[in-house]
């Protein structure tokens, strides 16, 4: 292992916030949702096939567990770093013109979350309250039932309102930095 290469108690270089820290920290735990959509797959590829007695909750249990890994995948990439960017431009400029173009990133992204916020709030609201505004969680229709639909709106919710306060974070943080855009190391003491 390089001298570069953060070890399993150190956050990664690129890390640039406190927040940043913690959600790249969790994904190791929201991870494990894989695994156990795996697990529970596999049972009822076993209870259905070699005991022909197949189950009513898996299969809406592992979509729901994988769209829970989608939704957080998002501010997970923006913690970390590693979304999507075209670097054609952001290469052959100078530090100075990197760092409004980093601004002109984290005001997009902050305006896109406020408006994806929005949205979401408006989902969960409707997903959680009936028409008469009683507490009502929606559900899946099925003979199982689960509040599964409900609970997937709400973690959409969660991941856009964290990249809503990234964003916010990493632009309050690219306008302090005078003239290069370096980003904050966070030392092993300061990680939650």
């Amino acid at each position: 292992m390089s001298a570069d290469e953060p070890t399993p108690t150190q956050p990664p270089a690129h890390i640039r916030t406190r927040l940043d820290a913690w959600i790249a920290h969790s994904s190791n735990v929201i991870a494990w949702l894989v695994f156990i959509a795996m697990a529970i797959s596999v049972f009822e590829v076993i209870m259905r096939y070699i005991f022909d007695s197949p189950t009513s909750w898996v299969h809406e249990t592992t979509v729901m567990l994988i769209a829970v890994i989608f939704t957080l995948g998002g501010p997970v990439a923006l913690a970390r770093d590693k979304h999507i960017r075209v670097r054609l431009i952001y290469d052959w400029v100078s530090p100075r013109t990197r760092r409004w173009l980093d601004v002109f990133n984290s005001a997009v992204i902050l305006l896109f979350g406020i408006g994806f916020s929005y949205a979401a709030w408006t989902m969960v609201s409707n997903a959680f309250f009936n028409p008469a505004g009683q507490w009502q969680l929606e559900r899946s229709g099925t003979s199982w039932n689960p509040p599964f639909p409900a609970l997937t709106k709400f973690f959409i919710l969660l991941a856009v309102t964290l990249m809503t306060v990234q964003a916010l974070l990493h632009l309050i943080q690219t306008l302090r930095t005078p003239a290069s855009p370096a980003t904050l190391e966070i030392s092993p003491e300061e990680e939650l």
